[in-house]
C-alpha cells in the first residue's frame, strides 16, 4: 500500500481486499450451513470409540487410527471430522488406494449422510471428478493427492488429510507420508488421520513423533487355526484337496483357499473337481479375470463354495459368506532385482501379517477356521510384516516426480522406511537412460516433459520420441495398452477360443503391433456399432471393456498432456519401433547361439536371449515371436517367474540402437594399427550397451581415440618404415641416404653400422608436433612449414651411421683395377647364395686379359676377416701357435702390403717372423674358407648381362673358351645331339648364351638312348637333363630287374601282381628308376660333366641292386595297404566320403608313382594309405565328422588349384609348389588319422601362407 501513492487507488485496493474478505466469509458460512447431521451406526467397532477419536483428532495434529477390516475405519472417521467441524476451512482428503474403494466408499458416506454425491461428498479418480465447491469430503486415489501437489505444494485446499489403508505400505502412500510430515511444521492447522490393519501401526506412530494410537477391534467370532503341514509325499494341490475335505465335514460355510499365481489355480481346480465334492462351486479369482467372472464371486447363491484366490482376496476384496481358510503359505510378491535390473514375481513365504491377514477373512459372521499347510514354527520364523513396495520396486518414477516437484535428494526425503541405495542408485540410471537427467543428476528438458505425462517414465518417454518421429499416434495407443492391464481375456474355459480370436491382431514381428492393431479394430467397430451393440462384441470377443475404454482414457489424457497433435498418415513400423526402442534400450536381447536349454515339456528348445547386464531371458510362449525368434529383440517387460520372460517383444536391428544410445554405450578398441590406404591408424570398434554387444569388429579412426599412440604407430609406420604412398621430398632422400648406408652394411657384412629404428623416430618425434597424428594432418602441417624450414625433417648422412661404427668407405671400393682395367664391384651380404660377399664383373671382350693375380688379397675391408679363416683352415697342430687368431690376423695384416705376391705367401713369412712357426703352402685348407670370402667372377657382355659366373677364374675362362671363337649358332649346331650312349660330349653347359640369345642345355630320355637339347627355361632343363642322365646311366649299367623277380616271395609276387601298372615290366622299370634317382640324388645329383656322370655311374652301379631291392619292398607294403584299402572302400555304400577316398588313392598309386613319388616319400605314400585305411573303418562310424574334414580338405585343395591355374606351366613342378601338395595329403593325416601323427606340423593356416609365398 505504501508504494501507491494516490489515495483513490489506495482505497480501490482497500475495497477490493474487503470485497475478497466477504465473498470468503460467505462461503465459510455456506461450507459451515452445508455440513449434514452425523449419525453413527451402532453395530461398527468405530462407533464405541468415537470420543477416544474426536478427542485425539482434536487434540493432535496427527492420529494413527488402527482397526481390523470391517470396524467402519473407512466411512465413519470422515463423519467424525465433520463432527469436529473440519472440511468448512478446506476440503477433508480421503484417499484410497484402489479407485474402485475410492467411488464405493464416496458412495457409502454420501447416503450415511443423506446426501447426494457430489455434494457434501465427491470423489476424484483418474478420468472422472465428481465433486464441486460444496463438496467437504473429497474421496480420491492417492495417485490424485500426488498429482495435486505438482500445483498445490502446501495442499491448501484441505484441513484434514485421511490415508486410508496406510498398512498396504504401497509407493504413493510412502511417498504421501513423507511429503506430509515435512509439509505440518509450515501446516499447524492442518490435521493428519492415518487409518491402517492392526499390522504395525507403532511405524507409523514413530514416523510421526510419536503420534497417538487408536485401535478399533473389528472382529468379534474367534478363529481356529490348524496347521497341517505337507508330507514328504504330497505336493501342494494334494494338501488343498485334503484340507478342503477336512473343512466340508465341518459344517456348511464357504472355503477361500489362497494361492500364487494362476497356475496354481488352475491345477487346484482341476484336482477339486475331480475330488467330486457333493453340491461345491468352485471359483476362480484373481486379476486377470473377466470383471463377469469376478462379480460371480460376489452373487447371493446356495450350496457350498471353495474360491480359489491369489492375495488379492487378503485387503483389497472381501468375499462374503467365508468361514473357512485354506493357507498354503506362498505368494508372488513383486521384486526388483538390483542384480537384473528388472522386476520380477518370485514365489515366496508370506509374512506373518500376511498370514494374519488370511485368517482374518474367516470368522467374520461366525466362528471360523484357518487351516496352514505348514508348521506352526515355519509361520513363527516368518518375517513379521510384508516389505513395503518401495523397498521392492524400481523407484524412477518417484525420483522422477521428487525432482519435478522440487522435493530434492531421494536418499533425505522422510521416508517411512528408507529405500535401499541400490534401488535409488538403479531408478537414478533408469532415468538417465531415458535421457531425463544428464549425467549429473540434473533434470533435463526430456524429463520435464516426462514428469507432466500420467504414464511409467519409459512409456512417456516413447511418446516423447514418436512426436519426433512423426508416430506419435501409433505410440500413444501402444504406451497407453502398455499402462493398464491387458484388455485380452483369456478365460480359463474358453482359452483356445480367445486366443483364436485375439490371434487375428497378432503381427509375426511384433506384439506392439498387435496393440495398434486390436485398436485400429476397435475404433472402427466403435463407429460401426451402438454402445451396447460394441459393449456385447468386447464380449463375444473376449475383450474387457472397462480396460478398452480405460485404454482409450489413457489415450486421451497422454495426448492432453502432451498437447500435440497426432500424426493423421499412418507411421512406418520403422519409426514406431525406434521409439519405443527409446523407453526399452535397457530391455534389448540377442540371441544366445551357444545356449538353446529344452522346454519343460521336454520338447522343443527354449532359445535364450543375452539381455542387459548379462541377463538371459526368452521369449514369453504367448509372443507371436515365440516361434520364428528373431537375432535381436525388445521386450516392454522382463519378468521372472520360473524364469526369466520376455512379455511383449519385438524384432529390432542392432544399428537402430546405437543411435539411441550414445549416452549409455561403452566403446572398448583393439588392434590398432596403420593402414597405408586409409594414410590413418585404424582399429577395431566393439560397441556394447549394458554388455549387449551390438557392434563388433568395425573399422574406425583411432587418431580421436588415442591421439598419442596413433601419432606413434604413424611416425614408426608411415615415416620411418616409409609405409605410405606420398609424394614428399624429404621421404625420397632420407630412403636414399638409408640405402647407401644399408649397401655400407652389405659391403661390411655388418648390421650394426646402420642407427636402429628408435633413433629415427625419435627425430620425427622431435620435430613433428603432437597433434599430426595421420596423413592428413601431416599433409595439412607440412603444406605450411616447409615453406619456412624446407629440410627440417631430412636426414643428415653422419645421424645415419652409429658412433664406434669405425667403418670407411675407402674400405669397399666400388671398382677394382688391374692392367688398366677398371671392373665394377657389387656386394651381396646373403649367406648360402652363390655371389655371396663380393662379385667383380668381367666385360667378356677383355675376360682374356684379365688374371687372377691381386684378387687373393681381397678387398681392404674384408682383407682381416679373410687372414683371419685362414689361419682357422690349418690344421691344429698348427693353428694353435697362432691362438686367438684375429689377434695375429691383425698383426700380419699391420706387417704386409698388398703387392706382386700372392696373399698366402705374405701371411706365411709374417706368421715365421711373428712365431718362428714355418707353415707349409700345402697346409692351408682353402675348402674351408667361408665362401663369400672368394671373389665370384661375373662375365657380363656388352649390354651388362651375365654371360657366366664362378669363383675359379680359369675355369670360367674354358668354360667361355668355345663363346669366344664361334658365334651362337655354330656353337647351337655342335652342341645338340643324338642318338647318345655314353657321356661323349664333355661338360653340358648349364646356361648357353650368345648375344641375344640364352639357352639351357639338356640331356633328353630318348628310351634307347639319350640326345642333347637347348632348352629355353630353367624349368624345362630340369625336367629334361635328370631323366636324361638316368637314362644315360641306365644304358651303361646292368639292369637289375631279372635279379630281383627271382628273389620275390608268392606273396611278394601276389602283392606286386595287383600293381596299376599293368604288368611287371613296367612295375620293375618304375622300380628301378626310382632306385637310379635315389641314388643319383645321394651323389649330388644329376651329372653335368664327364666326371659328375662318371662318379654316378660308380656310385650307382655299385648300389643299384640293394637299392632297387629296397625300393622294391616299399613297393610291396604300399601295393599290399592299397589293395586292402581298395578292398574295405568297394564294401562300403557309395557316397561323397567313399568317392573322396578313391580319387585320393588314384592320386597316390598309379602307373608310374614309384619314380614320379621318390624312394625318400615312399613311406609317406605307405603312411598315407593307412591313414586312409582308418578312415574308412571310422567312416560308417562318425560320418558326419568325416563329412566335416572332408570339406575343408577339398577347400585347401580348391585354393590350390586355383593358385596353379595362375602359374605358368613351367613353374608348377617346382619343388616349392610341389611340397604344398604333399602339405595336403600330411592335413588329410591329421584330420583322419591323428594318431599317425605327421613329420611337421600341419594346418590349414600353414598351408595357406604356404600358397600366398608361391609367385608365378
Amino acid at each position: 500500500m505504501r508504494r501507491v501513492r494516490s489515495r483513490d487507488a489506495r482505497d480501490k485496493i482497500v475495497s477490493e481486499i474487503l470485497a475478497d474478505v466477504e465473498r470468503a466469509e460467505q462461503r465459510l458460512t455456506r461450507r459451515r450451513d452445508a455440513v449434514p447431521e452425523v449419525r453413527y451406526p451402532e453395530n461398527l467397532p468405530v462407533s464405541q470409540r468415537k470420543d477416544d477419536i474426536l478427542a485425539a483428532i482434536r487434540d493432535h495434529q496427527v492420529v494413527i487410527i488402527a482397526g481390523e477390516t470391517g470396524s467402519g475405519k473407512t466411512t465413519q472417521i470422515p463423519k467424525i471430522c465433520l463432527e469436529l467441524g473440519r472440511g468448512v476451512r478446506g476440503l477433508i482428503g480421503h484417499t484410497q488406494p484402489r479407485r474402485i474403494a475410492a467411488r464405493t466408499v464416496a458412495e457409502r458416506i454420501a447416503e450415511e449422510l443423506g446426501t447426494e454425491l457430489g455434494q457434501v461428498v465427491g470423489y476424484k479418480v483418474r478420468f472422472t471428478d465428481q465433486a464441486s465447491d460444496r463438496t467437504l469430503v473429497k474421496l480420491m486415489t492417492d495417485g490424485i493427492l500426488l498429482a495435486e501437489l505438482q500445483n498445490d505444494r502446501m495442499l491448501d485446499q484441505y484441513d484434514t488429510l485421511i490415508i486410508d489403508e496406510a498398512h498396504e505400505r504401497s509407493l504413493n502412500i510412502d511417498f504421501i507420508l513423507g511429503y506430509v510430515k515435512q509439509l505440518l511444521p509450515k501446516r499447524p492447522d492442518l490435521k493428519v488421520i492415518i487409518t491402517s490393519a492392526t499390522i504395525d501401526p507403532e511405524r507409523f506412530s514413530r514416523h510421526f513423533d510419536d503420534a497417538p494410537i487408536i485401535e478399533v477391534s473389528g472382529r468379534t467370532y474367534p478363529v481356529e487355526v490348524r496347521y497341517r503341514p505337507l508330507d514328504e509325499d504330497d505336493d501342494q494341490t494334494q494338501g488343498i484337496v485334503d484340507a478342503c475335505r477336512e473343512l466340508i465335514t465341518e459344517g456348511q460355510g464357504d472355503v477361500l483357499v489362497f494361492l500364487s499365481g494362476e497356475r496354481e489355480i488352475r491345477d487346484a481346480a482341476d484336482a477339486l473337481a475331480k475330488a467330486e465334492f457333493r453340491n461345491t462351486e468352485i471359483l476362480p479369482l484373481y486379476a486377470r479375470l473377466s470383471a463377469a467372472e469376478q462379480h460371480r464371486v460376489f452373487q447371493r447363491h446356495t450350496g457350498r463354495r471353495i474360491v480359489l484366490a491369489t492375495n488379492v482376496a487378503e485387503t483389497s476384496l472381501t468375499v462374503p459368506g467365508i468361514k473357512y481358510v485354506v493357507d498354503p503359505g506362498f505368494a508372488r510378491i513383486s521384486r526388483y532385482s538390483h542384480r537384473t535390473k528388472v522386476q520380477r514375481l518370485p514365489i515366496e513365504p508370506i509374512s506373518q501379517a500376511s498370514a494374519n491377514q488370511r485368517k482374518g477373512r474367516s470368522g467374520r459372521t461366525s466362528d471360523g477356521i484357518c487351516i496352514r499347510l505348514y508348521e506352526e514354527e515355519d509361520f513363527l520364523s516368518r518375517p513379521e510384516f510384508t516389505d513395503p513396495e518401495i523397498l521392492r520396486t524400481n523407484l524412477a518414477s518417484v525420483i522422477l516426480q521428487m525432482t519435478s516437484i522440487g522435493l530434492g535428494d531421494i536418499e533425505a526425503f522422510p521416508f517411512v522406511e528408507p529405500p535401499d541405495r541400490r534401488q535409488v542408485k538403479d531408478g537414478v540410471n533408469l532415468l538417465h537412460e531415458l535421457g531425463a537427467f544428464d549425467a549429473q543428476g540434473n533434470l533435463t528438458g526430456v524429463g520435464r516433459k516426462l514428469a507432466a505425462l500420467p504414464v511409467d517414465p519409459r512409456l512417456g518417454r516413447m511418446v516423447l520420441e514418436a512426436e519426433k518421429n512423426g508416430c506419435l499416434r501409433e505410440v500413444m495407443v501402444i504406451a497407453a495398452a502398455l499402462s493398464i492391464q491387458d484388455p485380452r481375456e483369456r478365460p480359463s474355459e474358453k482359452q483356445q477360443l480367445a486366443d483364436e480370436k485375439h490371434r487375428r491382431f497378432a503381427d509375426p514381428e511384433s506384439d506392439f503391433l498387435a496393440y495398434l492393431n486390436l485398436w485400429n479394430y476397435l475404433r472402427d467397430k466403435q463407429k460401426e456399432l451402438s454402445s451396447s451393440a460394441f459393449r456385447r462384441l468386447c464380449k463375444a470377443e473376449f475383450l474387457n471393456y472397462l480396460r478398452v475404454r480405460e485404454w482409450q482414457d489413457i489415450y486421451s489424457q497422454v495426448r492432453q498432456s502432451l498437447g500435440a497433435q497426432p500424426n493423421s498418415q499412418a507411421a512406418e513400423p520403422y519409426h514406431v519401433h525406434v521409439s519405443l526402442l527409446v523407453g526399452l534400450l535397457s530391455h534389448i536381447g540377442v540371441k544366445d547361439v551357444m545356449d538353446k536349454q529344452r522346454g519343460q515339456d521336454g520338447r522343443r528348445p527354449i532359445q535364450e536371449y543375452l539381455g542387459a547386464r548379462n541377463a538371459r531371458f526368452a521369449i514369453f510362449p504367448g509372443s507371436a515371436l515365440a516361434k520364428k525368434q528373431p537375432q535381436w529383440v525388445m521386450s516392454a517387460e522382463l519378468v521372472e517367474t520360473s524364469r526369466l520372460w520376455a512379455r511383449v517383444n519385438a524384432k529390432i536391428e542392432p544399428d537402430w540402437v546405437e543411435p539411441l544410445a550414445q549416452h549409455l554405450v561403452k566403446r572398448t578398441y583393439s588392434e590398432p594399427h596403420w593402414e597405408k590406404n586409409q594414410g590413418a591408424v585404424i582399429a577395431l570398434e566393439k560397441v556394447t550397451l549394458y554388455g549387449v554387444p551390438l557392434v563388433v569388429g568395425r573399422k574406425v579412426n583411432y587418431g580421436r581415440i588415442d591421439p598419442d599412440l596413433s601419432r606413434e604407430l604413424f611416425i614408426r609406420h608411415a615415416l620411418v618404415e616409409g609405409d605410405w604412398d606420398t609424394h614428399h621430398r624429404f621421404l625420397k632422400d632420407n630412403r636414399r641416404l638409408l640405402e647407401e648406408v644399408e649397401e655400407l652394411e652389405n659391403r661390411a657384412r655388418r648390421r650394426d653400422i646402420m642407427v636402429d629404428d628408435e633413433a629415427l623416430y625419435d627425430f620425427y618425434d622431435q620435430r613433428v608436433p603432437a597433434d599430426v597424428v595421420s596423413a592428413r594432418h601431416f599433409d595439412s602441417w607440412w603444406k605450411k612449414i616447409r615453406q619456412e624450414q624446407p629440410e627440417l625433417l631430412t636426414f643428415s648422412p653422419e645421424m645415419l651411421v652409429n658412433e664406434g661404427a669405425d667403418v670407411s668407405t675407402h674400405d669397399y671400393p666400388d671398382t677394382w683395377k688391374q692392367l688398366g682395367q677398371r671392373m665394377k664391384l657389387t656386394y651381396q651380404f646373403e649367406p648360402g647364395a652363390d655371389a655371396d660377399g663380393v662379385t667383380v664383373h668381367v666385360p667378356l671382350q677383355v675376360l682374356n686379359q684379365v688374371s687372377s693375380d691381386g684378387f687373393d688379397w681381397q678387398i681392404p675391408g674384408l682383407r682381416e676377416e679373410l687372414i683371419t679363416a685362414l689361419i682357422r683352415s690349418l690344421p691344429k697342430h698348427l693353428r694353435r701357435n697362432f691362438v686367438p687368431a684375429p689377434n695375429y690376423a691383425k698383426q700380419v695384416l699391420a706387417g704386409v702390403e698388398q703387392g706382386g705376391e700372392p696373399l698366402l705367401a705374405a701371411v706365411e713369412r709374417e706368421l715365421l717372423r711373428l712365431t718362428g712357426v714355418r707353415v707349409p703352402h700345402d697346409a692351408w685348407q682353402l675348402d674351408l674358407v667361408p665362401e663369400h670370402l672368394r671373389i665370384t667372377y661375373r662375365v657380363i657382355d656388352e649390354r651388362r648381362r651375365t654371360v657366366a659366373e664362378d669363383k675359379d677364374l680359369d675355369a670360367l675362362k674354358r668354360r667361355l673358351a668355345p663363346r669366344l671363337r664361334q658365334t651362337l649358332s655354330q656353337a647351337g649346331d655342335d652342341l645338340e645331339q643324338t642318338g647318345l650312349h655314353t657321356w661323349s660330349f664333355g661338360r653340358l653347359p648349364k646356361v648357353f648364351e650368345q648375344g641375344r640369345m640364352k639357352g639351357y642345355p639338356a640331356l633328353v630320355d630318348a628310351g634307347d638312348s639319350v640326345s642333347i637339347k637347348i632348352f629355353e627355361t630353367e624349368a624345362e632343363q630340369r625336367r629334361s637333363h635328370w631323366p636324361g642322365v638316368r637314362r644315360l646311366l641306365l644304358l651303361n649299367v646292368t639292369n637289375p630287374a631279372k635279379s630281383l623277380l627271382g628273389g620275390l616271395s608268392n606273396q611278394a609276387k601276389l602283392a606286386l601282381s595287383r600293381s596299376p601298372h599293368g604288368g611287371a615290366v613296367a612295375l620293375f622299370d618304375d622300380v628301378v628308376n626310382a632306385a637310379v634317382d635315389q641314388l643319383m640324388s645321394d651323389a649330388g645329383g644329376a651329372a653335368w660333366d664327364p666326371v659328375g656322370f662318371d662318379r654316378l655311374y660308380q656310385h650307382v652301379r655299385a648300389h643299384l641292386y640293394d637299392t632297387a631291392k629296397d625300393v622294391l619292398a616299399r613297393v610291396e607294403q604300399i601295393l599290399s595297404v592299397w589293395h586292402e584299402a581298395g578292398a574295405r572302400l568297394d564294401a562300403l555304400r557309395a557316397n561323397a566320403s567313399t568317392e573322396d577316398v578313391r580319387e585320393q588313392l588314384a592320386r597316390l598309386v598309379y602307373a608310374g608313382f614309384v619314380t614320379a613319388t621318390g624312394h625318400r616319400r615312399l613311406p609317406d605314400i605307405l603312411r598315407y594309405l593307412r591313414a586312409i585305411d582308418r578312415r574308412l573303418a571310422k567312416l560308417p562310424e562318425e560320418p558326419w565328422r568325416d563329412q566335416e574334414w572332408m570339406d575343408k580338405v577339398h577347400k585347401v585343395e580348391d585354393d590350390y588349384h586355383d593358385v596353379l591355374e595362375k602359374l605358368h606351366p613351367a613353374r608348377r613342378g617346382d619343388p616349392d609348389v610341389v611340397e604344398i601338395r604333399w602339405m595336403i595329403e600330411e592335413l588329410r593325416v591329421s584330420f583322419f588319422a591323428q594318431t599317425l601323427g605327421t613329420p611337421t606340423p600341419v594346418s590349414e593356416k600353414r598351408i595357406a601362407k604356404a600358397l600366398e609365398k608361391l609367385t608365378p
